[in-house]
């Protein structure tokens, strides 16, 4: 800490990040208690808004792909909130998993690459259709912090064939 700097950097934030965060100083020894500061320094209210979503238009019948990258992970999750149960796919430990996955994307869904080389996870949907369209979310576990980072989000538009 050169010249008193005590700045915290965050990295690669998103709207989970937000929130109220106060810098404090500890000055004093463990022998003397009384001269320990517990009085903020510096508070900063961080508020992260969510990008706009990635509009993606296709048409009837095409097999697509919703570019997704997300580094060292084993677990993917992509899902749309309008549906029940959400998820699109699910992949976890080398497998895709069905349990709960929506039943129109059954055997319709893949990732690009199973072995996320590069970050890569991802997802191809074929012959898409207009129920398709909608709000896609890429969802990926972070070991480290053990909790979901929403890594981005497309919106798929497949207008009604001729």
């Amino acid at each position: 800490m050169k010249d008193g700097d005590a700045s915290l950097i965050l990295k690669d934030v998103n709207t989970a990040d937000s929130g109220t965060y106060e810098c404090r100083v500890v000055s004093g020894t463990k022998r003397r208690r009384r001269g320990i500061s517990t009085e903020p320094i510096s508070i900063i209210h961080l508020h992260v808004v969510p990008p706009d979503p990635k509009i993606i238009t296709a048409e009837s019948g095409q097999d697509i792909t919703l570019t997704c990258r997300a580094p060292n992970n084993n677990i993917v999750k992509w899902s749309r909130a309008d549906l029940v149960p959400e998820y699109v796919l699910l992949y976890q430990d080398g497998h895709l998993i069905s349990a709960n996955q929506h039943p129109s994307f059954k055997n319709r869904v893949d990732l690009q690459d199973r072995q996320m080389k590069d970050g890569d996870v991802s997802l191809i949907l074929k012959d898409v259709n207009t129920a398709d369209s909608g709000t896609y979310v890429c969802r990926v576990f972070i070991k480290e912090t053990r909790s979901w980072k929403k890594s981005i989000i497309l919106h798929l538009i497949v207008p009604p064939g001729e």
